[in-house]
């Protein structure tokens, strides 16, 4: 038996067979807890489905999380699915690809704006609409996706390092909300990885080889061990463990 054996997971952000989102939704069903994804938009949609396939998940629909509406509709389809919640992976982020390659001061406030409500905000949110199905299971657990440039200046990185600064003090506020309902709330810190959304920093790979190169560890991230220390602050080996930051990035954030 799995160490979520029992559990029900919903896994928001997969786009494809490099996102870390799928990296944790693999492992969290080889652990033993259904599954559900969601997709936005009918070009990720052709993406999602099969990948749900292979892993036996349950679509539950299109969920864009800037739309409140959507949000609610989602919910509702897990209640009649499910009854209730024990998980939720937020793997959620956007910026504009202008804002990941000029200067962080010329970031507009239209497009600052925007990458804080779906950053940071959408974690907000989301974890109002799963507290009550969390509350019929129990309590729960639920994990948002962070990077080490909401703590340094990472070269453009920019916006997007303002907005998961905002997504980590989310983190702490909601567990500090939540803890009553006995609902953990934590953040994994990754190492730059090549998806689809690190396609629009300027020079990603550059970001990537400095980890290669300068963390205690000396080699770059795998996106399985992303999907095993998911699996472990999200089931309950981390019953203790909530409001935090985890990092998993060889080691890359405490060298100076």
């Amino acid at each position: 038996m799995g160490i979520l054996e029992g559990k029900r997971a919903l896994v928001i952000g997969v786009a494809n067979d490099k996102s870390l989102a799928w990296a944790m939704a693999q492992e969290l069903r080889a652990q033993g807890s259904e599954v559900a994804l969601t997709y936005q938009g009918e070009v990720l949609e052709r993406r999602v489905r099969p990948l749900a396939a292979q892993i036996g998940a349950t679509v539950v629909g299109e969920l864009d999380v800037s739309a409140d509406e959507q949000i609610a509709a989602l919910f509702g389809k897990l209640k009649d699915l499910w009854g209730g919640l024990d998980i939720m992976v937020h793997a959620v982020a956007y910026a504009e690809r202008e804002d990941l390659r000029d200067r962080f001061l010329n970031v507009n406030r239209s497009n600052f704006a925007k990458a804080l409500d779906i950053s940071a905000y959408s974690l907000v949110a989301l974890a109002r609409a799963a507290e009550p199905l969390m509350q019929a299971r129990g309590g729960g657990s639920i994990l948002t996706m962070s990077y080490l440039g909401s703590v340094r200046a990472i070269p453009n990185y920019n916006v997007m390092g303002v907005a998961k600064a905002a997504l980590e003090a989310c983190v702490r506020y909601l567990a500090l909300d939540l803890g009553g309902s006995n609902i953990r709330v934590n953040a994994l810190s990754a190492a730059p990885a090549r998806t689809l959304a690190s396609a629009a920093i300027r020079d990603f790979h550059a970001m990537a080889h400095d980890v290669e190169q300068r963390s205690p560890l000396r080699r770059a991230m795998l996106p399985e061990e992303v999907g095993r220390m998911a699996a472990a602050l999200l089931s309950n080996l981390a019953s203790g463990v909530t409001g935090q930051t985890v990092y998993v990035d060889m080691g890359y954030n405490v060298v100076g």
